[in-house]
C-alpha cells in the first residue's frame, strides 16, 4: 500500500512542507494518500538551485553520471512491487500493466546510463576552399543548461523517466512537474535519486497544480521545456515560452491499416489490434483509434474483434485478471461516453460495449463512424476503436493521414513496396509494419507532427535536443 504521506523534492533534498494534495485510488475514488504540494516560492527556489548547480553539473563527469543512472536502476528492480502497485493504485493502471511500465522505467534509466559516456563530437574539414586552407574545425556537445520538465498522467513512471534519465545523462539540472492526479511515481524516483552524489540543486520534483504552474513555463532561467500531455496546453505552452527551446509530446488518433495478404494471420492481428485499442483503457496517445481494413478481409476480422472486445475483463486495476481498468477521471469517461452516444445518434452502430458506470467505460467498437465525428477525428484517450473497410491500399493511407495529428501508424502487409510507401508517404512521426502504432521501445526516436508535437524522446534523441552543438576552429601557424 502507498505511504499515508510523500514529500515533493527541492535540490535534491525531501521537504515535507504540507499534505495538501489529495491522491486518489482511482478505482475506488478515496483518498489512498497526501503529497505535499508546491507553491510558487518553491518553484522559485527549485529553479534557482538548478541554475546554481549547472557548473558544479557540467563538471559532473559522464562515467559519473553512468554511475547514478545504474544506481537508479538497481534500486528500481529492488523496489519493482512497490512501484508497481503505486502505479496501479494513483493511476488505475491494471497491476500486468503497471509491472510492465515499471520494466520500461528500469530499460529507460538503462539506457540513459549507456548513453551517458557516449556524447561524443566531431572532426570537421572545413578546408572546402582555398581561403579556408590551414583550418580545422571540432565541436562537442554541452548541457543546454537547466530544463523545465512536465509529465503526464498515464504513464507516470516511463514518460517521467523519458525527461529525468537524459538529463542526467546530459548534465542538465532540472525542475519537474508531475500530474498532479499521479505524482507518487515521479516522487518514488526522486527517493531514488536522494541517494546519489548527484550535485546539490541538481533536481526539484515539485507537484502543483496547473494553475499554480506558470513559472514552468514562463521562467527565462530555464533553456529547454520538455512537456507531454495535451495539444491544446503544449501548444499554449509553447506560445508562452519565450526564447527556450521547447519539447512536446503530445496526442494522436493513431490508425491502422490491415491490407488484404493478412488473411491467413487474422487471429494475430486481432489480438494485437485489441492491445493496441484497450490496453491502460485506451488511454495512450498511440492507442488504436482508428482501424482500416481491406474489404476482404472485413468480415471475418469484424467477428473476431466483436468477440475478444466483448471478452476483456472490467474491474479492480489489482486483479491479476483485469484487462480494463477505470479511466483517469469519471469526468474523461463522461467525455468519451457522450462522444460514443453522439456518434450513435449520427448513424454509427455500436458492435459492443458503450455503457459507463462511474470511471469506468466499457471498452467499445464502433462501425460507420463519420470521420467527422469527434470519436474519429479527436483523440478519444480512452477505450474506443472504430473499424471501416477500404478497397485501395492508396486510399487507406489518404485516410490514415487525413488527421489533424501525426503520431505513428501501423500497417499490417507483407508486401515491402507498400511498406516502403507508407514510410515514405505519411506524415507521422513513425510507421509500424507488421504490428500496432501502439508499440515503442524505449531507445527508439518517438515523437510526432502536426498537432502530435515537436521533437523526439528516446534517450539519445533527447540528449541532442538538451545539449548544444559547440565548435572550436584552429588555425595552423
Amino acid at each position: 500500500m502507498l505511504r499515508d504521506t510523500y514529500p515533493y523534492f527541492l535540490a535534491n533534498r525531501a521537504v515535507y512542507a504540507n499534505t495538501d494534495l489529495e491522491v486518489t485510488d482511482k478505482y475506488t475514488g478515496q483518498v489512498a494518500t497526501r503529497v505535499a504540494q508546491a507553491g510558487s516560492q518553491a518553484i522559485l527556489d527549485g529553479i534557482a538551485a538548478a541554475v546554481a548547480a549547472q557548473k558544479a553539473l557540467a563538471n559532473f563527469r559522464p562515467y559519473q553520471r553512468k554511475a547514478v543512472l545504474e544506481h537508479c536502476v538497481k534500486r528500481f528492480k529492488e523496489r519493482f512491487e512497490e512501484m508497481a502497485l503505486a502505479l496501479c493504485i494513483e493511476a488505475g493502471k491494471p497491476i500486468k500493466d503497471s509491472r510492465g511500465e515499471v520494466s520500461r522505467l528500469i530499460d529507460t534509466f538503462q539506457v540513459g546510463a549507456e548513453e551517458a559516456v557516449r556524447i561524443d563530437g566531431e572532426v570537421m574539414n572545413l578546408e572546402i576552399s582555398a581561403r579556408a586552407r590551414g583550418y580545422r574545425g571540432f565541436w562537442k556537445r554541452v548541457p543546454i543548461g537547466p530544463c523545465s520538465l512536465i509529465s503526464p498522467f498515464n504513464f507516470p513512471l516511463n514518460l517521467a523517466a523519458h525527461k529525468i534519465a537524459p538529463a542526467i545523462a546530459a548534465g542538465c539540472p532540472w525542475v519537474m512537474k508531475p500530474a498532479s492526479r499521479t505524482p507518487i511515481g515521479a516522487l518514488i524516483i526522486g527517493e531514488v535519486l536522494a541517494e546519489t552524489d548527484l550535485p546539490i540543486g541538481a533536481f526539484s520534483i515539485l507537484p502543483c497544480h496547473r494553475d499554480g504552474a506558470d513559472l514552468f513555463t514562463v521562467d527565462e532561467r530555464f533553456k529547454l521545456l520538455s512537456f507531454t500531455g495535451s495539444p491544446g496546453v503544449g501548444w499554449d505552452l509553447k506560445a508562452r515560452a519565450g526564447k527556450k527551446k521547447v519539447v512536446l509530446e503530445l496526442g494522436g488518433n493513431a490508425a491502422c491499416v490491415v491490407d488484404e495478404d493478412q488473411g491467413h494471420r487474422l487471429d494475430h492481428i486481432a489480438e494485437r489490434l485489441v492491445f493496441g485499442a484497450y490496453y491502460q483503457s485506451g488511454q495512450s496517445c498511440i492507442s488504436v483509434q482508428r482501424i482500416l481494413i481491406h474489404r476482404s478481409l472485413y468480415a471475418p476480422l469484424r467477428e473476431k474483434l466483436i468477440q475478444r472486445v466483448s471478452a476483456l475483463v472490467h474491474g479492480d486495476p489489482k486483479n491479476e485478471d483485469t484487462f480494463i481498468g477505470p479511466m483517469i477521471s469519471e469526468g474523461e469517461a463522461k467525455r468519451l461516453h457522450g462522444w460514443i452516444q453522439a456518434a450513435k445518434a449520427g448513424g454509427a452502430t455500436i458492435l459492443c460495449g458503450g455503457e459507463r458506470s462511474g470511471a469506468m467505460l466499457q471498452a467499445t467498437l464502433i462501425e460507420g463512424a463519420d470521420p467527422s465525428m469527434d470519436v474519429s477525428c479527436q483523440e478519444a484517450f480512452g477505450p474506443v476503436a472504430m473499424i471501416e473497410p477500404f478497397d485501395d491500399f492508396d486510399h487507406a493511407l489518404e485516410r490514415v493521414d487525413d488527421s489533424m495529428f501525426g503520431l505513428q501508424a501501423g500497417i499490417f502487409t507483407d508486401s515491402m513496396s507498400r511498406s516502403m510507401k507508407a514510410w515514405d508517404t505519411l506524415d507521422v512521426g513513425g510507421v509500424v509494419i507488421g504490428d500496432v502504432p501502439s508499440w515503442r521501445v524505449d531507445n527508439m526516436p518517438y515523437g510526432g507532427v502536426k498537432d502530435s508535437g515537436l521533437g523526439r524522446e528516446g534517450v539519445r534523441y533527447a540528449i541532442e535536443d538538451m545539449t548544444e552543438i559547440r565548435l572550436m576552429v584552429v588555425r595552423d601557424p
